[in-house]
């Protein structure tokens, strides 16, 4: 079978990094990507992984620049993380656009989420709400 398609796969920067418009630290810089920054991964070379970032913009990033930890970035307005996995539980926190979030595990069948807030706070909010899952 010719084409199976697959899961989109995310990573999270583990420092500051530089992004690059081709896989050369010669190539011109696009921009900086902070620590902890979740990236679609488009393709991967010899230490090098072109990635999209949330606004869609196509750059090449040193693999060496990701870690293990797995963030997700809030795209909703206000997120509302619950203390349980179902929409009519009592808010654990309140989640503004651009947050970045620590994915604590899968999602589950339903589509919600296990996340930490870098100041400890742990609760469960939708896959729809985040970009990078």
């Amino acid at each position: 079978l010719a084409g199976s398609a697959h899961a989109l796969e995310y990573r999270t920067t583990s420092r500051p990094a530089v992004l690059y418009d081709a896989p050369s630290t010669a190539a011109a810089k696009v921009a900086v990507a902070g620590s902890g920054l979740p990236l679609e991964v488009v393709v991967e070379t010899a230490g090098w992984t072109k990635v999209r970032d949330h606004g869609g913009r196509l750059t090449w990033i040193e693999q060496s620049a990701f870690g293990n930890v797995r963030n997700v970035m809030v795209k909703a307005e206000a997120a509302s993380v619950r203390k349980q996995p179902r929409p009519d539980a009592d808010i654990a926190f309140l989640a503004a656009r651009g947050v970045l979030l620590e994915a604590t595990g899968e999602a589950d069948g339903f589509g919600w989420l296990p996340v930490k807030h870098a100041d400890g706070r742990t609760g469960w909010l939708p896959l729809f709400e985040v970009w990078g899952r």
